[in-house]
């Protein structure tokens, strides 16, 4: 299996964001797309590894946002179909909510940091459901239906390796595991059915779209749902007081700094980790989770 990982050097920083290109007999395929910030790194690394933008005729998304989808919609522009979880489609067709959501977060970093978002044609946007298989030349691609991380989240599989966007979370070098936790979706029971999914497949290997190849995939998935329950955990008290998340969140950031410095993590190290996921968004995703948790509808 031919795989090339691309590094999109998000924010000019190594190792926080990949793309993944695949060779095929048909010609060449691409898992996430990254965001459109950083299309012309990727397109360079495209055209680098002997192929044009518009020779890739299947994107495969883990999801929607905007650090994995981003410029899906020039691949489309050039001909490609993208695979998609369903609840994901109507957003790509019609990203006008998504973007106005994010620029609400981002503000005047927006265009920054994530570029642009344009419409892909209904057409274009293939429907994936949990366990279709696509085959693409001499590849098949497997979709798992992974929520946890987001509701619309796919981790494809690849004879014995699974490319599996943030549900087997964020892992720089050889520092630790940690889950990305942003709102609004964040949702701890579903993450563990997820992790129980990967892990039915026996992988010998997790493609991180953060970053990179994992190999050892049972201790790598038991410490990620670890974290996960350790970082909700913390959350959940501030929750109950009704604190404000803005308090929190620079007690959180600094709870996170101090467990990866306590695994190792050097300052560069540090900056990979928060480019790749941002420990702040993770307050107002656990605040959310425990709310939905706590007072269900």
């Amino acid at each position: 299996m031919d795989v090339q990982i691309i590094d999109l050097h998000f924010l000019d920083i190594e190792q926080a964001i990949a793309a993944y290109l695949i060779k095929t007999s048909i010609g060449p395929v691409l898992i996430e797309t990254g965001p459109h910030s950083s299309f012309p790194k990727l397109e360079k690394a495209i055209k680098t590894a002997g192929y044009q933008v518009e020779d890739i005729k299947h994107v495969f998304l883990s999801h929607i946002h905007l650090d994995h989808a981003g410029a899906a919609w020039v691949f489309a522009k050039h001909g490609a179909k993208i695979h998609l979880h369903p609840f994901g489609k109507r957003h790509m067709h019609s990203p006008e909510k998504l973007m106005a959501s994010a620029k609400r977060i981002y503000k005047e970093d927006m265009d920054r940091l994530w570029g642009q978002m344009h419409p892909i044609p209904e057409e274009q946007l293939i429907e994936v459901g949990h366990e279709t298989v696509i085959t693409v030349g001499d590849h098949h691609f497997k979709a798992l239906h992974t929520p946890g991380h987001a509701v619309h989240h796919i981790a494809w599989v690849l004879g014995d390796k699974i490319f599996t966007g943030d549900v087997a979370g964020v892992k720089i070098g050889s520092g630790p595991v940690v889950p990305p936790c942003p709102p609004p979706d964040i949702n701890v029971e579903d993450w563990e059915q997820s992790i129980a999914i990967l892990k039915a497949e026996a992988p010998k290997g997790l493609y991180l779209t953060h970053y990179g190849l994992i190999e050892d995939t049972d201790t790598h998935l038991d410490e990620l749902l670890s974290i996960l329950h350790i970082w909700a955990d913390w959350i959940k008290p501030y929750y109950l007081k009704k604190a404000d998340p803005q308090v929190v969140t620079p007690k959180f950031q600094a709870f996170v700094q101090g467990q990866l410095r306590a695994k190792g993590v050097d300052e560069m190290g540090l900056q990979q980790y928060e480019a790749a996921n941002p420990s702040w968004m993770s307050v107002a995703g656990l605040f959310r989770y425990w709310h939905k948790k706590l007072n269900p509808s």
